[in-house]
């Protein structure tokens, strides 16, 4: 990989990181029409999913510091009930994380047939959250930790974890506005604690892409991902799901063509 291909890449994962249409989906899908190797790239994936969500603290700074200090007064407030509905969701994908990461890895073999089908999958669960009512629901306990599982399923490559949370959510009844910042404020800590674990096995990182080529890409889908979170994300408050799962599904269908 070198640094123009770094940089594209690094866009194409801050423009679709906010969307419901799979974000790992798409790099797959343009590292296959750049030809690198995708087992040798699987550390440039997380360490791009890290600078989007640095542009995920960096949009919601004000409600995360209201959530801290409202945490750090240690009283059972709705700051207090947030948070740990917040870390209730990350459990299963955490799990995966731990137990399973060496299977996650394998699944970032380059199987375009294999990205086309999920990428339809992705689209037919968004069908599936475009017809569910929304009942207005709070999210609970119970819908944290199922939306959670919902985001650890969506570790396969070209299943969108956006899509995927926000549509098990609407299932369970949730508000739709509701749902897309939970989503997005889920996912904070994982992808951290892995780029954390990356950054604590050097050795994996250098058999793959370049640290430098690697740091073009952070800048890129840092600066890409900030510029289009709010806008993103009030694209995804407001538009019907059926038009994301339409995108998929063509996306999905050309990919398997010309695999």
């Amino acid at each position: 990989m070198n640094y123009f291909e770094a940089i594209v890449l690094g866009i194409v994962q801050g423009l679709t990181e906010f969307l419901p249409v799979s974000s790992s989906g798409h790099l797959e899908i343009m590292k296959s029409l750049f030809g690198i190797d995708p087992a040798a790239s699987f550390y440039f994936t997380i360490a791009v999913h890290g600078a989007t969500v640095l542009s995920t603290l960096v949009v919601f700074r004000k409600e995360i510091y209201c959530l801290a200090e409202g945490f750090l007064k240690f009283r059972m407030n709705d700051e207090t009930i947030y948070i740990v509905k917040l870390v209730i969701s990350m459990i299963p994908v955490g799990i995966v994380g731990v137990f399973f990461m060496k299977q996650v890895e394998e699944m970032f073999s380059g199987n375009m047939v294999s990205i086309g089908i999920q990428q339809i999958i992705t689209g037919l669960i968004l069908v599936i959250g475009y017809l569910a009512k929304d009942r207005g629901r709070t999210i609970g306990y119970l819908d944290a930790f199922i939306i959670g599982i919902a985001q650890a399923i969506a570790v396969i490559p070209a299943i969108s974890r956006s899509g995927a949370t926000i549509s098990t959510g609407m299932l369970l009844g949730n508000k739709k506005d509701e749902l897309a910042k939970f989503s997005f404020l889920m996912v904070i800590v994982p992808v951290i604690g892995a780029n954390i674990f990356e950054f604590l096995s050097p050795e994996k990182i250098m058999t793959g892409t370049s640290v430098l080529v690697i740091l073009a890409g952070f800048v890129a889908a840092f600066i890409s991902g900030y510029l289009a979170c709010k806008w993103m994300i009030n694209l995804v408050k407001k538009s019907k799901l059926v038009w994301f799962s339409v995108y998929c599904v063509i996306v999905g269908l050309l990919v398997i063509l010309f695999a």
